[in-house]
C-alpha cells in the first residue's frame, strides 16, 4: 500500500523559502497513471490546492504560481515544494496527496519571525 510523508521545517522566517519533501513509499513516483499534489490547510480556513507534478509537467494554483515550485526526485522517490517570499499568511498544514486519493499525515509549517 503506498504512503505518504511530508516532512520540512516547522518554523520558517518571513521572507525565506518554506522547503518540503514529500517520500513516497510502497510506489513509485515515475507514473503515468497518478499525479501528485500538494495541498494546504491555513488554521480555521478551508483546503487551498497548491499545485502537482506528473509525467506530462508541472501545474501551480494561478494565485501562488509566481512563488511555487513543485519538482521531483526519482532516485530518492520524493516530491519536493518550494514556496518563496513566504508570510504569515502561508502558516497552515501542508498535505501531499497522490491523485486516486491518497494522503500524507500533514506537516505543520508556521511563518514567524
Amino acid at each position: 500500500q503506498v504512503q505518504l510523508q511530508e516532512s520540512g521545517p516547522g518554523l520558517v522566517k518571513p521572507s525565506q523559502t518554506l522547503s518540503l519533501t514529500c517520500t513516497v513509499s510502497g510506489g513509485s513516483i515515475t507514473t503515468n497513471v497518478y499525479s501528485w499534489s500538494w495541498i494546504r490547510q491555513p488554521p480555521g480556513k478551508g483546503l487551498e490546492w497548491i499545485g502537482y507534478i506528473r509525467e506530462s509537467g508541472t501545474y501551480y494554483n494561478p494565485s501562488l504560481k509566481s512563488r511555487t515550485s513543485i519538482s521531483r526526485d526519482t532516485s530518492k522517490n520524493q516530491i519536493t515544494l518550494q514556496l518563496s517570499s513566504v508570510t504569515p499568511e502561508d502558516t497552515a498544514v501542508y498535505y501531499c496527496l497522490r491523485s486516486d486519493g491518497y494522503w500524507g499525515q500533514g506537516t505543520q509549517v508556521t511563518v514567524s519571525s
